[in-house]
């Protein structure tokens, strides 16, 4: 008979009962895992109610998805072609969008109980990190809600202004990159990669999940559901915020 999957609770006293100090990583995906759905629609909703998005941008978005999902269009050149049409636009006034909207819409679908398993391991002294492909705006203002201190994402690329020049600083931080940045990071903190934690949902993450080791399955979509049971990993489920559910660009991008 295969063991229950873990609750939240049984996984906050796991990490009470863990060795304590900074050597210790836990390394959270934001995007499913932290956060129920996908951050971004909540700028890209604004940008569409305030008629700041025209019918190209939106089409285009729409074309660039498709042929993501279908395989034709890897991340980074879909990333790249949503942050161009923000060109022009100041870094810190979208920084400051960023704040709002997350007051407004991204906070009431923080899952509770990865609120409790991230206190838990600040509480035990562990190097907590959220790490993502989300952009500055959507995953910082998530990393100050939960007093995480360290962010690895991927950022716009701006000029002498502060204005985005349509660009994303590369190498852009997703599937492979992400563990790349991920061991550059536990290299420069003295981090042990191989007693750390990672929490994620998605496929792409099952690089960085090979590599800790302690990795912990959120929610897992089929691919990392199917590579979690190949290697034995518990998996935790945990329930939806309770805040409106609908067709998010997450699922409509292949994410969900």
């Amino acid at each position: 008979m295969s063991e229950q999957p873990p609750t939240a609770d049984q996984v906050v006293a796991e990490i009470a009962a863990a060795p304590a100090g900074p050597r210790i990583g836990a390394f959270f995906d934001l995007d499913g895992t932290l956060v129920d759905g996908f951050t971004a629609t909540a700028h890209a909703s604004d940008r569409i109610k305030r008629r700041q998005a025209r019918l190209g941008e939106v089409f285009g978005v729409i074309e660039a998805s498709l042929r993501y999902r279908l395989g034709r269009m890897r991340f980074e050149h879909l990333l790249t072609r949503a942050a161009g049409y923000l060109r022009g636009d100041s870094l810190a006034e979208l920084d400051e969008l960023g704040e709002r909207l997350f007051a407004e819409h991204v906070v009431s679908r923080v899952f509770p109980a990865m609120r409790e398993i991230v206190r838990a391991h600040q509480q035990r002294g562990h190097t907590v990190v959220l790490s993502s492909s989300a952009m500055t705006i959507h995953a910082e203002p998530v990393a100050r809600y939960l007093g995480i201190e360290h962010v690895l994402c991927n950022h716009f690329e701006v000029d002498e202004d502060g204005r985005l020049t349509g660009r994303v600083v590369r190498p852009i931080i997703w599937g492979r990159n992400k563990a790349a940045a991920v061991e550059r990071f536990c290299a420069a903190n003295g981090v042990a990669l191989q007693d750390s934690y990672f929490y994620a949902d998605g496929d792409e993450d099952a690089a960085l999940m090979e590599l800790v080791g302690r990795p912990r399955p959120v929610n897992p979509r089929p691919g990392l559901a199917a590579l979690a049971q190949r290697r034995g990993w518990p998996v935790l489920t945990v329930p939806a915020t309770g805040a409106r559910r609908r067709i998010s660009l997450r699922r409509f991008l292949g994410y969900d």
